[in-house]
């Protein structure tokens, strides 16, 4: 088995699917890159059991074969050439020996039989849209997924499709992110939870990507077909929670101000927040937003006045600061509207601008009780 490939070429492509492997595997064989050679055709996987991903290179070859190669080792290297042809060639003594312009390189590789198959994902619905609107869904989503083990449903991102509109949610109980696409439609409703290692592949990978992605699924497994790479991965197990249930739908009060301004004021304050709660107050009354914090253990306190536009009954309102400061800073807007009913409800912020054609963000942010 030999074949021929540029030392560049090949780093880039492993490097992403080096994202699959865990630092620590229950099966030595996870260590390895796959490679699987039919001629100029060689396919590289990478798993970790629950994740596969594989990509389809193009090498100067006519040979067959396959070897499971150390990926460490082999990333390690390929990071120190300049751009050159590298030759790969499987020698009788268990070693494949890599040649460049200057040396030669030999590696213990393992049988690529022993590497675990990929499943195949049985019955599939699927949908295609562009890898980029894959990517800003990840994105705008997948920060507001838990890390609890005991709620694992909570941990990854729920895809929602329909006929009408496609919708990600993710949740860990105090804050929520809904993202809708009304201009992109699947062929009929199907549900299904993302754990969140594959999406945070995907979303670096796809990011600002004009290439179209399709993605087949079933009850237990997800497959993304993309440009010559496929990744599979298992899918959440359970029963996502009625998230409709917790979105406030009547707010009487609404305030929309800067995103700047509010995020770079909430981040000061915070600082001289409880460092335990993290709470800020916000209170809201005429055109005025009086953001305070108080950390009572060690005398620190802080205020800040803003002028906003408010429709509404004079409020106060507790807020967790981390929780306020990562859903700002993950939106793109100028203005952003915070809309509330109650102080003991959730708020409701949404952009005001800056959003593409059918594109709906609706993030929720629970409150923390005032002590006066």
């Amino acid at each position: 088995m030999k074949f021929i490939v540029s030392s560049t070429y090949l780093l880039k492509q492993l490097q992403v699917l080096g994202g699959v492997i865990n630092n620590s595997n229950t099966l030595p064989i996870l260590d390895n890159f796959l490679f699987d050679l039919k001629q100029n055709k060689l396919t590289v996987s990478a798993s970790d059991l629950e994740t596969t991903m594989s990509s389809v290179l193009e090498v100067d070859s006519d040979a067959e074969g396959t070897i499971a190669v150390p990926a460490r080792l082999l990333l390690d290297t390929l990071k120190t050439f300049p751009e050159q042809p590298l030759t790969f060639v499987v020698e009788d003594n268990n070693t494949v020996e890599i040649s460049s312009n200057h040396g030669k390189y030999a590696l213990a590789y393992a049988d690529g039989a022993e590497f675990p198959k990929a499943v195949e994902v049985s019955n599939p619905s699927s949908t295609t849209l562009l890898g980029d609107i894959l990517a800003t869904a990840i994105n705008k989503t997948i920060f507001a997924a838990g890390n609890d083990d005991l709620r694992p449903v909570m941990s990854g991102v729920f895809f929602q499709f329909s006929t009408e509109n496609l919708t990600f949610v993710a949740t860990d109980a105090h804050k929520l992110v809904k993202y809708q696409r009304h201009d992109v439609t699947a062929s009929e409703v199907a549900e299904f939870i993302m754990p969140k290692k594959p999406l945070t592949l995907l979303k670096g990978i796809l990011s600002g990507s004009e290439s179209e992605v399709t993605i087949e699924y079933n009850d237990s497994n997800a497959k993304f077909i993309f440009d010559n790479s496929e990744l599979i991965c298992r899918l959440i197990d359970g029963k996502y929670p009625n998230y409709e249930a917790v979105i406030p739908k009547e707010n009487p009060n609404k305030l929309s101000i800067s995103r700047n301004q509010f995020l770079s004021s909430v981040r000061r304050v915070s600082i001289f927040s409880n460092k335990t709660t993290h709470q800020i107050r916000l209170k809201i009354a005429g055109a005025e937003l009086n953001i305070s914090a108080e950390d009572v253990d060690y005398s620190n306190k802080a205020e800040e006045r803003l002028s906003c536009s408010y429709q509404g009954d004079d409020m106060q309102i507790g807020f967790n600061s981390r929780f306020l400061v990562e859903m700002l800073n993950n939106l793109t807007s100028d203005e952003v509207s915070l809309e509330m009913s109650l102080p003991n409800r959730a708020g409701i912020l949404t952009p005001a601008d800056g959003l593409d054609e059918g594109e709906h963000v609706t993030m929720l942010v629970m409150p923390v009780m005032l002590n006066n």
